[in-house]
């Protein structure tokens, strides 16, 4: 994701997380998700009836929700949350499963099908992950047919809303495929264990997905959290430039990183 602001740069090898076999984020000298101003969740069928008000009220300042999956499947609770996430005063976007078995063509017709266009709404988010675990396609496609399918669709959500798409990742999707490429969408990584600057090294990232067992008022049970990579400042300029598809402009990374590189 290069030319975007608050972007983490790549810190030494010596510094990988001490035990990253366990659990946690454990290494003093990383910014830790609590070290960002910004921090949001991403939600799907399974928080259940989620109360956005209590969620507001948290201090929660984005969400990304789930819409729709492959061709034909639409999370059953993306039209509420959609609404009430927005009545709510929550920022919110709406992120698409890419399915390895279904023409891309087809699932960009079917997000842009059910996601209406809001110029109020986060950009839109293209959710590329190996899904092992699906009972009906659990295959990982060629490289250069992931990268195709992922570019077609891209392009349909950029030409149905006007602004430029996230690209959801995780270490071993990116390791497989995006290494390289797609350098000018921001992204949003996965990183339980570590600072993503040990999982994804130089990659420039916005968003981090920092822990799938959160919690949050509002919501019973777990939730994903997120951190955005930047001051509250900077989550002001990025949100205005990319709900108005103008989110390129660059900067020196935040505060709370450049501290923890004078660190090194």
């Amino acid at each position: 994701m290069p030319n975007f602001p608050f972007a983490l740069l790549a810190l030494p090898l010596m510094f990988l997380v001490a035990g990253c076999a366990g659990g946690g984020i454990v290494d003093d000298a990383m910014p830790r998700p609590m070290d960002y101003e910004i921090h949001g969740i991403d939600v799907s069928k399974y928080q259940g009836e989620i109360d956005w008000d209590s969620v507001r009220a948290s201090g929660v300042r984005f969400a990304w929700i789930k819409a729709t999956e492959g061709g034909d499947h639409i999370d059953e609770k993306f039209a509420r949350n959609w609404a009430a996430a927005k009545a709510a005063g929550v920022p919110r976007g709406a992120y698409h499963f890419a399915y390895w078995c279904r023409p891309a063509e087809e699932q960009a017709a079917w997000f842009t099908a059910n996601v209406p266009p809001d110029p109020d709404a986060l950009p839109p988010v293209l959710d590329v992950e190996w899904n092992g675990q699906s009972k009906t396609c659990a295959k990982r496609v060629p490289r250069d047919v992931a990268i195709a399918q992922m570019k077609i669709i891209l392009a349909a959500m950029e030409r149905a809303y006007g602004k430029k798409p996230v690209i959801y990742t995780a270490v071993d999707f990116h390791r497989d495929i995006m290494q390289g490429e797609f350098t000018e969408y921001p992204i949003w990584v996965r990183s339980v264990k570590s600072h993503p600057s040990v999982k994804y090294g130089a990659r420039r990232w916005h968003f981090w997905q920092h822990t799938a067992e959160g919690h949050v008022p509002g919501i019973r049970g777990y939730v994903d959290r997120n951190a955005f990579n930047g001051t509250a400042a900077e989550w002001q300029a990025w949100l205005a430039s990319a709900t108005s598809g103008s989110s390129h402009a660059a900067s020196e990374p935040p505060a709370a990183i450049r501290s923890a590189q004078a660190r090194l």
